[in-house]
């Protein structure tokens, strides 16, 4: 029979989530703990903290936390649509902290500026996701669309609907954006064969590709600056 595990009442004060981040700040607390503060309350056998380290587990750490859809979430014990929403909006509220340093409509003028751009947003990612950022004629980013997600070692998309999706924006010119879930941003044979196709297809309708940057951890490529297209 599983052991009850104390509920967070009956831990001292000064071990609770909460009081620990009032007294030391949110930066001395453990993963868990920020988690077990974003669910508020645990199960009716265990408590907040509990769940918060079991949710971790399940999910294989924080990495695997990030890319949990809703419902994968509440296939979890004690994960309702209510703490799943939570936990959803507060790693949205972080992708979002990370790129408040950019203006409200933010200027591409080199490869570090997409990858800084789309860093957090692609690198614990599992799977690829191909994402194109429209620009204007100023290099400004007009709008960003995900167009595909593939498996964990090849992402699929064609290039109808990279320029449908850069017409309907009226964009000037595009640069697309694919994460490597290995953490390699080496580019792939099929990541070269792609970036032609999209360069010759753009050149046809008058929609410049400026690059295609690949997203590793920590580290990223640009196929422009690789001589690749």
């Amino acid at each position: 029979m599983e052991a009850l595990q104390p509920m967070l009442r009956e831990v001292p004060a000064e071990d609770r989530p909460r009081e620990r981040m009032l007294n030391y700040g949110a930066g001395a607390l453990s993963h868990a703990e920020l988690l077990a503060i974003l669910l508020r309350t645990g199960t009716v056998s265990e408590s907040a903290i509990h769940l918060a380290n079991r949710v971790l587990s399940e999910c294989g750490g924080l990495r695997g936390l990030v890319d949990m859809s809703r419902d994968q979430l509440t296939q979890i014990r004690g994960i309702g649509d209510a703490k799943a929403l939570q936990i959803q909006a507060g790693i949205e509220l972080g992708r979002r902290l990370a790129r408040s340093t950019f203006d409200v409509r933010p200027t591409i003028r080199s490869p570090k500026d997409i990858a800084e751009f789309m860093r957090e947003d692609m690198r614990y990612l599992q799977k690829e996701h191909f994402v194109c950022l429209f620009l204007n004629t100023k290099n400004q980013i007009l709008a960003k669309e995900t167009l595909s997600m593939g498996s964990l070692n090849a992402s699929i998309v064609h290039p109808r609907e990279v320029f449908r999706a850069a017409i309907k924006c009226s964009s000037a010119s595009i640069v697309c954006v694919h994460n490597h879930p290995s953490g390699d941003p080496t580019p792939s044979p099929e990541d070269v064969n792609l970036t032609a196709r999209l360069v010759e297809a753009g050149s046809i309708i008058g929609i410049d590709v400026l690059d295609h940057v690949i997203i590793g951890d920590q580290r990223y490529i640009s196929l422009k600056e690789q001589g690749l297209m």
